[in-house]
Parts: C-alpha cells; sequence; structure tokens
C-alpha cells in the first residue's frame, strides 16, 4: 500500500514535496482498513446489504472516511443516513431494512408489513414504516408517528416489524374490510401468532381508527370463512415439498370398515419408513413454525413409530367436515387422520 508523505531529508533536489511511501502489504493501516471493511461486510450481510450512518460511525468511521466509500462507490445512498453496501439494494427485504434504519425504534408497519409476513401482496412503491418520534419526510417512505407497545413489535427475516396481529390492526385503518378479511385469512393459513391477540388489541386501542372494522370482522367470525380446499391442499402439498417429504394421493377413497371413506390426502403403503420433521419418537410433530414455513394452516401431529422406523401414520384434515375414524385400518395401512 501507497500513501503521501513528506521528505524528512533536507539536502535532495525534490526538497519539500510530497513522496509516496511503500508501506508493504502487512502495514498496520492496511490490515485496520481491511478490518473496517470487514466489518462493514458482516454488518451488512446480516441486513440484506444495507447499513446505517450512525452504526459507521460505531464501527470507527468518521465523516471523511464514509464520503471517501461514497465516492469511490463502496456506499450507494438511498435514505439520508442509510447506505448500501457495494451495490444497490435489489430486493424488497433490502428496501424494508433501509426504512427501518432511517431512524431508532423505527418499525416496518401497515401495508409493507403486511407484504413482509406475506399475508397481502403490495404494489406501492412508498415503504410504510412506524417511528416514535416525529422525523423529516424522505422520498419513497411514507411515515406514521405512533408509540407501538413492546408486545407488539418483533423481528422478522432481521428486520424490524409489526406482529402480525398489530399488523392486522395497522391494515384495517387503510385498507377496505374485503381486503382486511383476506389478509386475516391468510395470517390465519399461516399460522402466525403474536404475543398479543387481535381481541386484545381491539380492547387495548377502542376508539383507533380501524378497530370497529377490526371488531366486526371478529365478531362474524370471517376470518377463515372463505379458504377454499383447493386452497389448503396446495399449501399443504408446498409443504411437503419444501421438506422434501412423499407427496400424499389427493381425495383419496380409504376403505374403512363398515363404509369407505373420502380423505383429503392418503400415503399409500411402502417397503420403507418415510422421516417426518420433529421427535424421531412415537408422536412426533412439527411446529406450527415449520408448518408455517410453507404456508401449511393445518400443523403435523401424532406420528406413528413401527418396526421399520418413524412413518406416516396420518393424513391432514384439510378440509372442513372430516371427523377421526371411528374404526382403524386394517393392519399395515398407514394412514389415520391429522389432528388440529
Amino acid at each position: 500500500m501507497q500513501i503521501r508523505g513528506p521528505l524528512e531529508r533536507e539536502d535532495r533536489h525534490d526538497q519539500g514535496m510530497p513522496v509516496l511511501l511503500d508501506l508493504g502489504p502487512d502495514s498496520h493501516l492496511e490490515g485496520s482498513l481491511r478490518r473496517i471493511d470487514g466489518l462493514i461486510a458482516a454488518l451488512a450481510a446480516r441486513q440484506h446489504g444495507v447499513v446505517a450512518r450512525r452504526q459507521l460511525v460505531e464501527l470507527g468511521l468518521g465523516r471523511r472516511a464514509i464520503g471517501h466509500r461514497i465516492e469511490i462507490g463502496r456506499l450507494h445512498l438511498i435514505h439520508r443516513g442509510v447506505y448500501a453496501v457495494g451495490h444497490r439494494p435489489l430486493t424488497s427485504e433490502a428496501a424494508w431494512m433501509a426504512a427501518v434504519l432511517v431512524a431508532d425504534g423505527a418499525v416496518l408497519s401497515h401495508r409493507s408489513a403486511a407484504a413482509l409476513w406475506g399475508i397481502r401482496r403490495n404494489d406501492r412503491t412508498a415503504v410504510e414504516i412506524t417511528v416514535p418520534r416525529a422525523v423529516k419526510r424522505r422520498a419513497r417512505l411514507e411515515i406514521h408517528q405512533a408509540w407501538v407497545k413492546p408486545d407488539e413489535i418483533t423481528t422478522h427475516n432481521g428486520i424490524a416489524v409489526t406482529t402480525p396481529a398489530r399488523t392486522l390492526l395497522d391494515l384495517a385503518a387503510v385498507v377496505s374490510p374485503h381486503h382486511l378479511e383476506r389478509a386475516a385469512t391468510e395470517a390465519e393459513i399461516r399460522r402466525l401468532g403474536s404475543p398479543t391477540s387481535l381481541n386484545a388489541l381491539v380492547a387495548r386501542y377502542p376508539t383507533r381508527k380501524g378497530t370497529a372494522a377490526l371488531r366486526t370482522l371478529l365478531r362474524r367470525r370471517d376470518i377463515g370463512r372463505n379458504v377454499t380446499k383447493h386452497q389448503l391442499e396446495l399449501r399443504f402439498l408446498a409443504f411437503l415439498d419444501a421438506h422434501r417429504l412423499p407427496r400424499p394421493r389427493i381425495n383419496a377413497t380409504v376403505d374403512l370398515h363398515p363404509n369407505p371413506k373420502e380423505v383429503d390426502c392418503l400415503w399409500p403403503a411402502s417397503n420403507g419408513p418415510h422421516s417426518l420433521p420433529g421427535d424421531p419418537g412415537c408422536h412426533a410433530s412439527a411446529t406450527a413454525a415449520e408448518a408455517s414455513h410453507a404456508g401449511s394452516r393445518v400443523p403435523l401431529s401424532s406420528y406413528r413409530r413401527d418396526g421399520r422406523g418413524v412413518r406416516p401414520a396420518c393424513w391432514p384434515r384439510v378440509a372442513a367436515g372430516i371427523e377421526p375414524a371411528t374404526s382403524q385400518p386394517e393392519k399395515g395401512a398407514l394412514p389415520t387422520e391429522l389432528h388440529d
């Protein structure tokens, strides 16, 4: 590495002119720069490729060092005080992360939070955030000011965001009742949980804008009412594919004595075991978090062990109205019920 430095001897013809000093590849200065750049890269990797100016200052960079990195293209300005490292952000997650880095205490909210949770598509270019204190307006941001309680905030994919329940409360204030119902139903399908329930939030904010619409939705029990059997079947198959589990026969007929019965999913008998998520013992189960990974509404439960290992001993009760079988299949048959 080379830097400019003053000439120390006074008897040279180029006295007083700056010269290049070769510090070598292992110089302290170059090592320090590499260390700082490594810390910046590690921080950006945790934050979808973006960093805040205050974070760079905490790493030891001053105003000139930050300005130099902007000039040479290592940092790209997104919002005031927020930069993309090495490239401009290309993903929605990068844009959402950049938005919440605008101010301390900022969280993704409303339609943007719904998009992050996967419960509502959002084609708006502006990212919505909620901040505890007033901040200056920013291009490409829609800023709401409110104090969001700690039990209404969480982190998803590394991004500070309102919980699913709080997101639906905020959404109720800015979308139609029909779109609110669809988002709430999608949250139910995905098994998204929150420390505080929708009923608790309605009681907590009785006069807030949107509360009336959410209260009506809860009173009518409309959440999940219009989910079709086909939608749930597709989601369950996606769950199986994501975990490399064997696909069942859909809407198969099982010869259960005394009457045949149509079941939603059936795994035919096979010669080998099928390992499933969860505890490899009897009654292993996949958690709701595992099910929500692929958007499945129905959690897996009640697996049965036989002499050849853990095998699927259940089928999902995907459609409403399927009652548990009152008689056992013949010996060697695999399916029983998957209970909610």
